[in-house]
């Protein structure tokens, strides 16, 4: 047990802690920004089966931050590319690779074969389909979240505590908030976020120190400042969802899932003809792309200028980075406009692909 002699060495660990580690099994839901430092310090410290959600593939822009990946990963699913790195890191744990959408269909099955699940997605939605899964099948959620130069840290429904649904309530009001590919953020924060969320599950696991349950930890970047908000408990939100627990699976699609079929590269989107492009971020927001007929329509206010939208042809829509846009295919289709795609990259791939494009056709 040389690789975690330091382990042992603490009274408080000693080889009985090292075995719980061993002995656990626990599911990150995304490999990105906080994925990988959790993924990095879960996998050195021997925690026995990790397991890896996530259906992106990785992008130069994600090397800012996700640094389990290099160029050679361009490309490659992160999921897959992640367990390649952790293997080498520690193969003498057993790590599971999933690229998947987290679903509903699929989250329960999921969930019940791991001990803790950490949330390490970049959009609420998600968030609200990893809490309820979660409250159903009774397992803890190791929260983190960033946004700019801020992150928060929390762990839900561990020991019958809060869930995140007792801090948010209300779903609706959540999902136009932007993510760091929209907003950006200090390329170090996730990994002081994600550090932070692994030592959370270091300590469920080994029954030590004090569980950020019930807590909110607030940590800002640029003044080197942190807080703590208390989380109460909220039972109304937690009953509800073990009330309609039975209608958890028969959801048709989860929010990612729904657009799914509308999703296109932006290669396949250069071989269509009768097309329309959509730009749906704010009118200030850069880069722009010169030469090309494109209709600039904000998700802000997109219901405001459905006249704008070519009904003969075929919206492709795009943003900074491919969220927004699934968020409008969402509303134009619950409007019943259904000839509507969002171009899955964002705009620096997107504005490279065009260029191109118009400089061979000239």
């Amino acid at each position: 047990m040389n690789r975690y002699s330091r382990h042992i060495v603490l009274s408080e660990i000693g080889q009985t802690g090292q075995d719980k580690l061993l002995n656990a099994k626990v599911l990150v839901i995304g490999a990105g920004g906080l994925g990988c430092p959790i993924l990095q310090y879960l996998t050195a410290a021997g925690v026995g089966q990790i397991g890896i959600v996530d259906f992106d593939t990785v992008a130069l822009s994600n090397l800012q931050r996700q640094v389990l990946f290099g160029t050679s990963s361009l490309g490659l699913n992160k999921a897959e590319a992640a367990k390649a790195r952790l293997t080498d890191l520690n193969n003498s744990i057993v790590i599971t690779a999933y690229p998947i959408l987290l679903t509903y269909q699929n989250a329960l099955s999921l969930f019940k074969q791991y001990d803790i699940i950490v949330d390490g997605t970049d959009n609420f939605e998600t968030r609200y389909l990893i809490n309820d899964a979660a409250i159903i099948s009774n397992k803890p959620v190791v929260f983190g979240a960033i946004y700019k130069f801020e992150g928060q840290v929390s762990v839900f429904n561990y020991n019958n505590g809060p869930s995140y649904r007792c801090l948010f309530s209300n779903q609706q009001e959540h999902t136009q908030s932007g993510n760091c590919e929209d907003v950006g953020v200090l390329g170090i924060l996730p990994g002081i976020i994600g550090c932070m969320q692994a030592n959370e599950v270091l300590k469920i696991i080994l029954e030590i120190g004090h569980i950020l349950s019930g807590k909110l930890l607030i940590y800002n970047a640029l003044q080197f400042k942190s807080s703590i908000l208390k989380i109460n408990k909220r039972e109304e939100e937690i009953n509800k969802v073990l009330e309609e627990q039975q209608d958890f699976e028969s959801k048709k699609r989860s929010f990612a899932c729904d657009t799914h079929a509308n999703q296109i590269s932006i290669i396949e989107a250069l071989t269509k003809a009768n097309i329309q492009f959509i730009d749906v971020r704010e009118l200030n927001e850069l880069p722009k792309i010169e030469g090309l007929s494109i209709t600039s329509i904000p998700l802000s206010d997109l219901e405001n200028n459905l006249n704008k939208i070519d009904l003969k042809k075929e919206s492709l829509l795009f943003c900074q980075s491919g969220k927004r846009s699934k968020q409008a295919v969402i509303k134009l289709k619950a409007l019943k406009i259904e000839q509507c795609y969002f171009i899955k990259e964002g705009i620096s791939e997107i504005k490279i692909h065009l260029e191109k494009h118009l400089n061979h056709d000239r």
